[in-house]
């Protein structure tokens, strides 16, 4: 006997493929879970990413709750970005994905 895939768990799937697999996302988020918190370094690892394009997607993930912005009030004001919970949560779901692309990928286009 087979189970069968009901309408909400698919959109459920859909709309978290959806998420990662938006354009940049996954290079934040990975940026993210490999330590970076600064703006600027996130920006310097993810290849090709636009400063406007960044700023949307931090804006984007922080909605989604899988990413938090923290303000910390020195002189120059810094700001930091970290992975929630949930981020933490998401990318340790993703590690064999990304452990399938490092097998069968292709190299990413940009």
């Amino acid at each position: 006997m087979t189970e069968h895939i009901y309408d909400e768990e698919c959109r459920r799937f859909q709309a978290s493929a959806e998420t990662v697999g938006k354009r940049w996302s996954g290079g934040i988020l990975m940026a993210l879970y490999l330590g970076s918190t600064r703006f600027s370094e996130i920006l310097g690892r993810v290849e090709g990413l636009s400063d406007r394009m960044l700023a949307q997607r931090l804006r984007e993930l922080e909605a989604e709750g899988l990413v938090e912005r923290d303000v910390i009030p020195t002189v120059p004001v810094q700001i930091r970005y970290a992975l929630t919970e949930r981020g933490t949560d998401l990318m340790r779901a993703l590690q064999p994905l990304a452990a399938w692309g490092q097998r069968w990928g292709t190299p990413a286009r940009v």
